[in-house]
């Protein structure tokens, strides 16, 4: 399937920190690499239509900033801009002195302060399991799991024990603010917990052709019911502007889900499949080359997942969480009815 190749693609450049070359500057062009770049955007990028970014103007305009003799760092920083006005986080350029990134969750408020949970909500209760923090709140009712990258390996052992010893709880709290992603392939690992059938959550669709809206046919993407243990009870998924590309995945496919609810700010987005390659100057890049398509047929995830219940921290009282309040009112709520 190629979606699976695409995202195969994208764990390795996750890494690409690690893919530095150094040539010999002295006999590669400034324009020639600059061309390099904006062409591979040109004929590859997958969002220009939702971004609403002439990139001809953006060609123009930033090209007539080079000269023959620019340093590397003044070229990076002309393909650094360039590549910002895209404002997708998954357009990075890797050099061996700097690595250019958009930052997006520095588009919202910031949403989650660990020191109030762990000593506000979890106090001394607090279990590190796998990659997992948790433990019971609001009189042993509920239970909260903090999830705080998808770049962390989940074991099924860890799965096993931190749903059985919430097996009698009412709700999950299951917080992925500032989250920034990772691989793919753990999200529907993690959500086939909470399915009792195989559910359709979304679609991919990836960059075909010449034209900007050239794409290839919709592919689904399946979360498949676990063999094993799995939670029924009402699950809310806390999110806010730092949880992007895979946590917005994992958001959208929670709208397939009944048991499933997002609570706090939109996620930052990062809804594309990124691939990349390298400069003639041996400088590597990626950029979104695919969309994420909802059930709807949408391809706004690109900008955020908006939430269902929206919910914001407040930094004038650092006792309090009220996202995790809003979460455990809409459990407690849910048993009511």
């Amino acid at each position: 399937m190629r979606v699976l190749v695409i995202l195969a693609t994208l764990l390795l450049f996750s890494s690409c920190e690690n893919l530095l070359f150094e040539p010999d500057m002295a006999s590669i062009d400034v324009y020639e690499n600059f061309d390099y770049l904006w062409n591979e955007v040109d004929r590859k990028y997958s969002y220009f239509e939702l971004k609403q970014v002439d990139w001809n103007e953006v060609k123009v305009r930033y090209r007539s900033m080079l000269f023959g003799d620019m340093t590397d760092d003044s070229l990076f920083n002309v393909l650094k801009a360039m590549l910002l006005e895209l404002r997708d986080d998954h357009t990075n350029l890797v050099s061996p002195f700097n690595v250019a990134i958009y930052n997006v969750e520095l588009q919202g408020e910031p949403n989650f302060f660990s020191r109030t949970i762990l000593e506000h909500y979890l106090n001394n209760d607090i279990y590190y399991t796998g990659p997992f923090v948790h433990g019971f709140l609001n009189n042993q009712k509920v239970g909260y799991i903090r999830y705080s990258s998808f770049m962390n390996p989940v074991a099924k052992a860890d799965l096993d024990f931190v749903l059985s010893r919430y097996a009698n709880t009412d709700g999950l709290i299951l917080d992925l603010r500032q989250n920034g992603g990772g691989s793919v392939f753990i999200v529907p690992k993690i959500l086939a917990r909470f399915v009792e059938q195989k559910t359709t959550a979304c679609y991919f669709k990836t960059r075909n052709g010449a034209w900007h809206n050239d794409f290839g046919p919709q592919e689904p993407f399946y979360i498949t019911p676990h063999g094993g243990i799995r939670y029924q009870k009402p699950v809310t998924v806390l999110i806010d502007r730092g949880s992007y590309s895979a946590t917005t995945l994992f958001a959208q496919a929670t709208k397939a889900l009944p048991n499933m609810v997002l609570v706090g700010d939109s996620t930052g987005g990062g809804g594309g499949l990124p691939n990349g390659g390298q400069l003639p100057n041996g400088w590597t890049y990626r950029f979104s080359v695919g969309q994420m398509v909802d059930l709807q047929g949408n391809i706004n995830s690109e900008e955020g997942v908006p939430s269902d219940i929206p919910a914001q921290f407040d930094w004038n009282d650092l006792t309090r969480d009220e996202i995790i309040d809003r979460a455990i009112a809409e459990i407690m709520g849910k048993k009511s009815e």
